[in-house]
């Protein structure tokens, strides 16, 4: 029966190890706002602008002398 147990343990083991491994390696991709105006100075009002977009968030990035919107998604 110790057998058993233990084959059950590590198996148990492995699948929590798998997930937790593919939560790390989800990547973000950006793209710049289609709609957003003007320098982006709050990104919390950028992520509201992208998730009218269809995107999950957005962050304020500098984008040459100007700050610019970016939208998030996880690719």
């Amino acid at each position: 029966m110790a057998p058993l147990l233990y084959i059950t343990h590590i198996y148990v083991f492995h699948a929590e190890t798998v997930t937790a491994r593919d939560v790390v390696e989800e990547r973000h991709c950006l793209s710049q706002s289609h709609t957003f105006e003007g320098m982006c100075l709050s990104s919390s009002n950028c992520a509201n602008v992208c998730m009218t977009e269809n995107f999950t968030s957005g962050v304020c990035k500098m984008d040459g002398a100007t700050r610019k919107c970016f939208c998030k998604k996880i690719c």
